[in-house]
């Protein structure tokens, strides 16, 4: 029987599963919290049931262009069931897909993020920066910020998506959403062109070399609010990932700019959750005076991370320290949050420190390494 591409994704949706996956010669598989599993009553693919899929999305000349020659492509699709960010990419001389549910716009009490992060929808100019691996629900996160915006200011608001995810209907704000290879042919582009069409918020799907890093703080300079995202680790890094996008010929002016416009930077993982589901946790960075001449002064990032451990006063809070709340409220596991946290031993004496002294010295997992989680 061929592959019906939309009916499986509306049993993606059916099931609650977050991405669904299609490559020759496997069976469809879904994403259920964070685990890869067969889409039930699905048979394994032929290379023609993929093609047949390539024919249906990538209708668009440049996306189709930019897959024959680049071997990927990201683009959206929508069907009756729901709306999708596509990732199509060539494995082994076959077409791939990854397909993201991309669900109704969320409000920032529905995901719960920290009302530090939630009150900078009523920032008026500035630039905020919202990073983390791949998955970590950047995105989502921009536009629950976005939707606050819309909610409460009457104001132009313009994205710059590759591809559109969430859709925002005009509520307060009118909102104009380009997708790059519909309605532009480059983020450059797009967002030269975004200056003269009078905007008071400009959202950039990503910020991924010089150019474009250096018109969103010119914008966010001249009293323009600017919504963006980086794939880094965490706020030190993304600080310096921002400022060496410029070389070093220009990282003087860029750490100016950045210390001069920034408003906040949240870095994000997902961690599993007692519910089986995923918990966020955030790590914050509020560009307060003390931090502004550390971005200036080009202070190591350990000197960073201190301050953001130190500057709850301002909102802030590290990834271990977010990590603490959510195992104190009951939503993770110690035994989770130990191998997520940034440093497994100092996250274990803030543990022991909190009063969580019933975890079990002698459990393996007790004695994890203080690298990194696997994000």
């Amino acid at each position: 029987m061929a592959f019906d591409l939309d009916t499986a994704l509306s049993d993606t949706i059916r099931v609650g599963a977050s991405d669904l996956h299609v490559k020759v010669p496997a069976v469809p598989r879904i994403r259920v919290a964070g685990r890869l599993m067969d889409l039930p009553s699905h048979e394994a693919l032929s290379p023609e049931d993929t093609l047949a899929v390539k024919e249906r999305v990538l209708t668009s000349e440049i996306k189709r262009a930019e897959f024959e020659s680049n071997g990927s492509a990201d683009l959206s699709y929508y069907t009756p069931s729901g709306r999708f960010r596509v990732a199509a990419f060539s494995q082994r001389g076959s077409a791939s897909f990854v397909f993201r549910v991309v669900p109704p716009a969320p409000r920032a009490e529905d995901l719960r993020l920290p009302e530090t992060v939630s009150s900078w929808s009523d920032a008026r100019r500035g630039l905020v920066v919202i990073t983390g691996p791949t998955g970590a629900g950047k995105s989502t996160t921009c536009a629950a910020i976005l939707d606050g915006i819309n909610r409460r200011r009457a104001c132009h608001l313009l994205t710059i998506e590759d591809p559109i995810e969430f859709l925002h209907p005009d509520r307060k704000a009118i909102v104009c959403q380009r997708e790059i290879g519909l309605d532009a042919p480059s983020h450059h582009v797009a967002l030269r062109a975004a200056l003269r069409q009078d905007p008071d918020v400009i959202m950039i799907g990503e910020v991924r070399d010089e150019e474009t890093a250096m018109t969103a703080l010119r914008a966010a300079e001249t009293g323009l609010l600017v919504i963006c995202t980086l794939h880094t680790i965490d706020a030190a890094e993304t600080v310096q990932r921002f400022t060496d996008l410029f070389g070093q010929n220009r990282a003087v002016l860029a750490r100016q700019m950045l210390g001069g416009t920034l408003v906040g930077i949240c870095s994000q993982r997902l961690v599993p959750a007692v519910d089986g589901g995923l918990a966020l946790n955030a790590e914050v960075l509020v560009n307060s005076s003390r931090m502004r001449e550390m971005i200036v002064e080009a202070k190591p990032q350990s000197e960073i991370r201190k301050a953001i451990s130190e500057g709850s006063f301002y909102g802030m809070r590290t990834f271990d320290q977010c990590l603490l709340g959510l195992v104190t409220s009951g939503e993770v596991k110690e035994t989770d949050a130990i191998d997520f946290a940034t440093s497994g031993h100092d996250f274990k004496l803030m543990l022991e420190q909190a009063g969580h002294a019933h975890f079990a010295a002698d459990d393996p997992r007790a004695r994890a390494t203080d690298a990194p989680g696997d994000w």
